[in-house]
């Protein structure tokens, strides 16, 4: 055999280590040099999803992450691609995602001399992830990559960077060197269970508690803890209160559930158990007045050094898995006897109860409203009646001001890992990239993205994506014609006097039209009527559909995410 033949490219190195530690899925876009490992990539048969963006194609491998327990995988070029792809590496890093970043570089040769698409990966990559390297040579990258893929879900999950010089990509090495042998995938991350010590104050607290409640975050959503905290719950059903991505942990349809009475819960609680969650600006740092001054959180987290944050205490936190820590707690509490916890009669104290039926009850006046132009809540009950007919689990994606935070309460969730907003850092133009990755994982679930127009402006060539794919995602616009809200279509007349707000955006703008453009089912809808034909549609042919909703353009108001800190006090 000729040394030719015996010669491996670097690109097929880079593929085969990828099918060696079992990846599905990769996202990004090619260009020179990564193009050459894309191709090898699909030759062995890993599904390349080519983006028009690189910032939603990390998007959407950070998304892919929390969806699987494993790294999201994004390919991109060097240079301009990695710029645009650390807005995924940021959003990776700041919601704990497990993500692993590749992108080809200059020749080895050509540093410091201008080389095409020159820049330091490695270093400006560092500050952002838990680990940046570049391989010494071909034959170190299967090592290189099986420690990035493992660095990214081993402990507190994030993203990793591994840099891919363009001549280690379209060299070569004989094919009986080390750099072709078989590396093993890493298997399940360590699980680490609790101090005996802290579980039981931790039991102690909660027995003692007046008016316990249980906080449960994407964490444990993430940890895929479900089935522990059920169980759990079964036994204490304690009062809880799901965040954004942590609904459906545990079902949204018990009558434990707090979300509609969320100021009262938060402001009554005494102890609280936080699952998985970080006492940031979503739960208001765990300060008065949203929460009782003298409250005791016990924080689970698998992170001792978020312990003790804020308002949280270091001394009653456990560090731990949450499977585990939650199985520690519930043993506990069942040798010592105990059964429900605080009032010790299943239900939600009297007091929240209260608030909970008067929020729920004026949720449904205002979704039974049919005006025309629409609003916010009729449009969400028309989608949500809808989608229930059919028998698929649904994946709900919301981004956006007013469309995501509306949403939150709009859709009741019973499964976990069902719900995909803006999580941590409110980032705007996750969501076509996140819809796709949804679909990626699971092509039997029903995907419907809801999108501000303004959100939806960010990633919009990305239905492209999504038709060339094939994978099927319902993306409502909900068109207000402005960035949280719109403004009177009079103002579009006499500009020159009287100049539009910076929130504004185009006035009705065609989304549907774009969405046709690529080959999507279009939905342009004004009342309720034409919603339900178009859901109902786009529900039973099975493609990619944009309706794009008119609705109300919307009054002047603080402009806030809905769970932004407030002095306002919570009314019981």
């Amino acid at each position: 055999m000729s040394d030719k033949q015996q010669q491996v490219s670097g690109s097929l190195v880079i593929a085969e280590a990828l099918v060696q530690l079992g990846i599905k899925h990769v996202f990004g876009i090619v260009g020179i040099p990564v193009i050459e490992v894309a191709n090898a990539l699909i030759a062995r048969g890993i599904k390349f999803i080519s983006f028009r963006n690189e910032q939603a194609a990390a998007y959407a491998a950070s998304i892919y992450g929390y969806l699987t327990g494993l790294p999201g995988v994004c390919l991109v070029v060097g240079g301009p691609g990695v710029l645009h792809a650390i807005a995924g590496v940021g959003n990776a890093s700041a919601n704990h995602l497990p993500f692993l970043l590749l992108a080809g570089s200059s020749e080895t040769h050509q540093v410091e001399k201008g080389a095409f698409q020159e820049l330091d990966q490695v270093a400006y990559l560092a500050p952002h992830t838990k680990l940046s390297v570049r391989p010494a040579s071909i034959e170190a990258i299967p090592t290189l990559l099986e420690k990035a893929y493992r660095t990214a879900y081993f402990g507190r999950p994030g993203p990793t960077y591994v840099d891919l010089p363009a001549d280690f990509i379209q060299g070569s090495v004989a094919a009986a060197t080390s750099a072709v042998r078989k590396i093993a995938p890493p298997g399940p991350a360590p699980r680490a269970a609790a101090d005996p010590a802290r579980i039981a104050q931790a039991v102690a607290l909660l027995r003692e508690a007046e008016s316990p409640l249980l906080i449960i975050g994407k964490g444990a959503a993430y940890a895929q803890a479900e089935g522990a905290i059920r169980s759990f719950q079964e036994t204490v059903q304690l009062p809880f209160l799901p965040t954004p991505m942590g609904k459906g942990v545990l079902p949204d349809d018990s009558p434990l559930n707090t979300s509609a009475a969320r100021s009262a819960a938060l402001k009554s609680a005494d102890v609280i158990l936080l699952l998985g969650a970080r006492l940031n600006w979503i739960l208001h740092y765990g300060e008065a007045p949203k929460f009782r001054p003298d409250v005791k959180i016990i924080q689970v987290d698998v992170a001792a050094e978020e312990l003790g944050n804020n308002a949280g205490s270091a001394p009653l936190g456990i560090v731990g898995d949450i499977n585990l820590v939650v199985a520690q707690l519930h043993d506990a509490l069942v040798q010592l006897g105990s059964g429900t916890l605080g009032n010790g009669s299943g239900k939600l104290p009297a007091a929240i109860e209260a608030v909970k039926e008067r929020n729920t009850q004026k949720a449904r006046v205002v979704e039974n409203n049919n005006v025309v132009p629409l609003k916010y809540q009729s449009v969400y009950r028309v989608i949500r009646e809808v989608l229930a007919r059919q028998p698929r689990k649904v994946v709900y994606v919301s981004e956006g001001a007013n469309t995501m935070d509306i949403s939150r309460s709009a859709f009741p969730l019973n499964e976990p890992r069902t719900r995909l907003d803006a999580g941590t850092n409110a980032t705007m133009g996750v969501g076509l990239g996140y819809a796709i990755a949804a679909k990626a994982v699971d092509p039997a679930s029903l995907v419907v993205a809801i999108e501000g127009d303004s959100a939806f402006g960010f990633s919009l060539a990305e239905v492209d994506t999504a038709v060339r794919h094939h994978l099927p995602i319902i993306f409502f616009v909900i068109n207000n014609s402005g960035v949280y809200h719109g403004v009177d279509p009079a103002r579009y007349e006499n500009q020159e006097q009287n100049p539009l707000p910076a929130t504004a955006l185009a006035l009705d703008t065609k989304y549907h039209l774009l969405g046709e453009s690529f080959g999507a089912l279009g939905y342009e809808v004004r009342d309720l009527q034409q919603l339900e034909a178009a859901v109902t549609d786009a529900v039973k042919k099975d493609q990619v559909a944009v309706i794009n909703v008119i609705i109300e353009s919307g009054k002047d108001k603080k402009l806030e995410f809905g769970w932004m800190a407030s002095t306002k006090k919570a009314k019981l």
